[in-house]
């Protein structure tokens, strides 16, 4: 399998490792954590994607810092996390099961009420770093919808494999699946 896939981000050359799944395949692993240059450069530009949104949501973890920095371009106050585990303050929020790439099996969301509130008859753009397969983006679609909000626009870094050719989401590069 291939070690390295280097592809063009906006004008700006990155190459990231290629690893294996436990399902065989690779992905170009694109980690922001601890990358503020780039994650900042990223969010700036998605920020321009979603425009016109009232709030923003995305799900833990890769997508925390890139949201936080969306949100802030945005001037906007808050936002709304989907977390992997449920955590004492949210007893009374809501959750979604979905199936993502990485994980390889059933996942849970969780939202607490506060954020569900955020987004009650709002327009909400859906914050990702990478769309593949759209487990993820599905369960965040279910919480909006539970929440009373509206999906505005699903926006990420990178659409990877078949996501490229969707038409419902935006995105600032395409990658490909190994």
């Amino acid at each position: 399998m291939q070690k390295s896939y280097t592809f063009d981000l906006c004008g700006r050359s990155v190459t990231l490792p290629v690893l294996e799944l436990p399902s065989g395949s690779g992905i170009a692993f694109f980690n922001l954590h601890g990358d503020v240059e780039l994650t900042e450069f990223c969010a700036d530009r998605l920020a321009r994607l979603v425009s016109g949104a009232d709030v923003l949501i995305t799900a833990e973890s890769k997508g925390l810092q890139l949201c936080h920095c969306v949100a802030r371009s945005l001037r906007h106050g808050f936002y709304a996390v989907a977390r992997k585990t449920k955590k004492l303050y949210m007893q009374d929020g809501i959750q979604t099961t979905v199936e993502s790439i990485t994980t390889g099996q059933p996942q849970t969301l969780y939202l607490s009420a506060h954020d569900a509130a955020l987004m009650r008859g709002k327009r909400v753009a859906l914050i990702d770093d990478v769309i593949s397969t759209g487990g993820s983006l599905l369960g965040l679609e279910r919480l909006v919808a539970a929440s009373g909000g509206t999906v505005f626009k699903k926006a990420a870094v990178l659409a990877e494999g078949a996501a490229a050719a969707r038409r419902d989401i935006e995105f600032l590069a395409a990658i490909p699946l190994f």
